[in-house]
C-alpha cells in the first residue's frame, strides 16, 4: 500500500470506487490511443506572418488531409480554396461576401466539407477530449455532426434542419470559423519551439502571443531568447545587444510598438552625437518596412553606432568584473590607437572602417559619458517596466527551459560545448566544475536566479551577468562559438580576422558514436533517441542534409528568417512527429499572395504504430493507474471511506 496521506489526497478527486474506477477505464483507453502530432520549429526569428502561417496550416498537414479525403471528389483550384478557409476563416469569408460567392448553398457544402477533415484529424482522440475544444457555444452541434451515421434515413431531416437553423438565424459563418479553428487546433497536438523567437524579424512579440495562445507548447532557449530575458532583468550589456540588432533590421515596430521601448533619447543623442558622421557602415538592413515607427536610414545608422560603441563598453564593464569568464581577448576598446585609426588583434595590427569614436576616452575606453549614462538610464527603466516583455519573458521561464527530454527525443537550440577530443567541456566557476547535463542544470538554475532574485542582490547581479556570457561566451551551450565577433564585423574589412568558429560538436555530433554518448548523459537510450537542435542554418542550396549522424541528430534551422534564406535556400524546416512516422516539412519562402504549402518528406518510418503508452504521457498515466488501483483497494479494505 502506498503512502496513506497521498491516497487520502487522491480520494478528494475519486472520492469512491465508481469514480475511481471509471478514471482507471477512461485513462487505459486513451493509452491504446495513437499518439498525437508533435510539431518542431526552430530559429522563428521573428517572422510572425511566416510563423503563423505554418502554425495555421500545420506545415502542410491540413493540405494533405484535404487531399486525402477530397482529392478524387472536388478540383485542385477548390482544395486550395478549402485550404485557405481553413487557415485564414475570417479574411476568406470577407473576400467570398466581397465577391457575392457567400450563399446558402455555399454555407452548406463547406460546412459538410469542414466536418469531414474535421472527423479525419480527430479520430485519433477522444470523444470528450475533442469536445473540450469546442467553443461551448457550438459544442452540441459539432458533436452531433462529426458523429453522423449518414445511412441512417430516420436521422437525414434532423440533420438538415440544424444546417438550415444555423443559416436562418445568421450563425453559419460564426460556425464555419469555429469548425476552422477547431482542425487547426486538434491537427497540432503538441508544440515544441527549440529556441530563437527573438531578433531579425519584424515582430517577435506577436509571435510570443500566438504561443501564449496555443495549447500545448514547451521552449527549449536559443541564444537571442537569452539575450532578451538577460534585457528583462536590467543587464545593460543584453540591453544594448536587443536594441542594437533591432536596429541594424530596421525592426523598431518590435521595439516600440510591441514592446514600448522609449527610443526617443537615443535618437536625439545620436543625431546630435553623430551629425556630421554618415556612418556608413551601420546603415540597417531593410528586409522589413516597418507599419508604424519608421525611421529614417540616415538616423537609424547612427542610433546604430551610438548603441554598439555604448554596448562595446558595458561589454567590457563585465569582462573585467568576470575574469572566470576567460573573454579578454573581446577587450578592443583598449587596443585601438585612436590617433592611427587602427586595432591591435593579437599580434597585428588592422586600419579601422570607421576611426570616428567621439565618446571614448583613450585612457578610459570602457567608462561611459555622462550622456551615456542616462541614456542607458532611460532604456533600461522602459525595459524593467514593460508589462508585454515581462508577460513574455515569465512564458518563456515557465514554458522554457535550456533542454528537454521527451519522448525519447533530447530537445536543445545549441550544443552540448565539447572538447576537439570529444570529452565535455568543463565550466569552472566558484571552484565548482560543470560539464555536460550538469552544466545545462547549473546554467538553467542560474538563468531562474537572473530574473527571479531580490533586485539589488550580488547573486542576481552575477546571475544577470551570466546570461550575457551565454549570450556570447566561449562555453556557452546557446551560442556555441570561440566568439562574438561583433566588432572585427564592423570595423574591420578583412573578413577573416571576425571568422567565429563553431564549438567542436559541430563536427563531431555528425558521427553517431557521438550522438549516443550526448543521449547516454542526459538518461536516455541510443535505440530509437534522437537529438533535435536548431541555431546552424542548414544550407540545402550546397548539398547539406539536415538529418545526420544515421538519423539520429537533426538540425532543423533552415533559414525561416529573411536573412538568412539566400544562405540555406530554403525557409526553414518543420520536423513532425506522428504515431507512424518522423518527417520534415521543408518550408517556401513565406508570400501571402501565393500558395505555400511545404514539400513534406518522410524520414523515418516506426516499426509499429506508436500509442499513447509508448510516450511519456502514457508512462505517466501508468502511474496514475496504478495509484488509482490502490485507492481503490483502500476502499474496498476499509483502509478509506468511500464519499457520496
Amino acid at each position: 500500500m502506498r503512502d496513506l496521506a497521498y491516497l487520502k489526497l487522491l480520494s478528494r478527486e475519486y472520492p469512491s470506487v465508481k469514480t475511481a474506477s471509471s478514471e482507471i477505464i477512461n485513462l487505459t483507453a486513451i493509452q491504446g490511443l495513437p499518439k498525437g502530432t508533435e510539431y518542431f520549429f526552430s530559429d522563428i526569428h521573428g517572422e510572425y506572418e511566416a510563423f503563423i502561417h505554418l502554425l495555421r496550416s500545420a506545415s502542410g498537414v491540413i493540405r494533405e488531409k484535404i487531399r486525402d479525403t477530397f482529392g478524387h471528389i472536388i478540383p485542385e483550384e477548390e482544395q486550395v480554396e478549402l485550404a485557405n478557409l481553413i487557415y485564414y476563416p475570417e479574411r476568406a469569408l470577407s473576400r467570398y461576401e466581397a465577391a457575392g460567392e457567400l450563399t446558402d448553398d455555399w454555407k452548406r457544402i463547406t460546412i459538410y466539407r469542414l466536418v469531414q477533415i474535421c472527423r479525419v484529424v480527430s479520430s485519433k482522440y477522444t470523444r470528450s477530449k475533442v469536445r473540450k475544444k469546442m467553443p461551448p457555444e457550438f459544442a452540441y452541434i459539432i458533436d452531433e455532426l462529426l458523429h453522423v451515421d449518414y445511412r441512417d434515413s430516420n436521422k437525414d431531416v434532423y440533420y438538415s434542419e440544424i444546417l438550415h437553423s444555423m443559416i436562418d438565424i445568421d450563425v453559419a459563418d460564426k460556425f464555419i470559423v469555429a469548425l476552422c479553428e477547431l482542425i487547426q487546433n486538434l491537427t497540432i497536438d503538441s508544440l515544441h519551439i527549440i529556441g530563437d523567437i527573438f531578433d531579425r524579424g519584424p515582430r517577435a512579440d506577436i509571435i510570443m502571443n500566438e504561443l501564449m495562445n496555443f495549447h500545448d507548447v514547451d521552449i527549449q532557449w536559443g541564444n537571442h531568447d537569452i539575450s532578451w530575458m538577460g534585457a528583462a532583468t536590467g543587464n545593460p550589456a543584453c540591453i544594448c545587444n536587443v536594441v542594437r540588432i533591432a536596429i541594424s533590421y530596421n525592426s523598431f515596430d518590435v521595439l516600440e510598438d510591441g514592446y514600448g521601448i522609449n527610443l526617443r533619447p537615443l535618437s536625439m543623442f545620436a543625431a546630435r552625437i553623430y551629425q556630421n558622421d554618415e556612418c556608413k557602415i551601420f546603415m540597417p538592413k531593410i528586409l522589413d518596412e516597418n507599419l508604424y515607427d519608421a525611421v529614417d536610414p540616415g538616423l537609424a545608422a547612427k542610433m546604430h553606432k551610438a548603441i554598439a560603441v555604448i554596448q562595446f563598453k558595458v561589454e567590457g564593464q563585465i569582462i573585467k568584473r568576470h575574469p572566470e569568464y576567460g573573454m579578454e581577448d573581446r577587450l578592443l576598446l583598449e587596443q585601438i590607437d585612436y590617433e592611427k585609426g587602427t586595432v591591435r588583434i593579437g599580434r597585428t595590427e588592422y586600419p579601422l572602417r570607421d576611426s570616428y569614436f567621439p565618446t571614448i576616452d583613450p585612457k578610459n575606453p570602457y567608462e561611459l559619458t555622462r550622456e551615456e549614462e542616462d541614456l542607458l538610464h532611460v532604456l533600461t527603466f522602459s525595459f524593467l517596466h514593460s508589462e508585454v516583455l515581462h508577460s513574455h519573458v515569465r512564458f518563456l521561464y515557465s514554458h522554457g527551459s535550456l533542454y528537454r527530454k521527451y519522448n525519447s527525443n533530447l530537445l536543445y537550440h545549441g550544443c552540448i560545448p565539447m572538447e576537439e577530443d570529444g570529452s565535455f567541456s568543463e565550466y569552472a566557476v566558484d571552484g565548482h566544475s560543470y560539464s555536460g547535463k550538469a552544466l545545462m542544470d547549473y546554467l538553467e538554475k542560474e538563468i531562474h536566479r537572473a530574473y527571479f532574485l531580490p533586485e539589488g542582490s550580488r547573486e542576481k547581479e552575477n546571475a544577470s551577468d551570466l546570461m550575457w556570457y551565454l549570450w556570447s561566451g566561449a562555453k556557452s551551450p546557446v551560442f556555441g562559438k570561440d566568439k562574438m565577433a561583433t566588432f572585427e564585423h564592423y570595423f574591420i574589412e578583412e573578413k577573416s580576422v571576425g571568422k567565429e568558429t563553431l564549438n567542436p560538436y559541430y563536427r563531431l555530433s555528425l558521427e553517431e558514436e557521438c550522438c549516443d554518448r550526448i543521449l547516454e548523459e542526459f538518461g536516455l537510450p541510443r535505440n530509437g533517441s534522437h537529438i533535435i537542435n536548431g541555431h546552424v542554418p542548414v544550407k540545402i542550396k550546397d548539398g547539406e542534409k539536415p538529418v545526420k549522424a544515421g538519423g539520429k541528430l537533426y538540425i532543423i534551422d533552415g533559414g525561416l528568417s529573411k536573412a538568412y534564406q539566400k544562405t540555406t535556400g530554403i525557409a526553414g524546416y518543420t520536423l513532425i512527429y506522428n504515431s507512424n512516422h518522423l518527417a520534415l516539412a521543408e518550408h517556401k519562402p513565406f508570400d501571402p499572395n501565393r500558395e505555400n504549402t511545404p514539400k513534406v518528406h518522410i524520414t523515418e518510418t516506426l516499426t509499429a504504430r506508436m500509442r499513447v503508452a509508448d510516450t511519456d504521457l502514457g508512462r505517466e498515466m501508468a502511474e496514475r493507474i496504478q495509484d488509482l488501483k490502490e485507492l481503490v483497494a483502500a476502499y474496498r479494505g476499509g483502509v478509506l471511506k468511500e464519499k457520496n
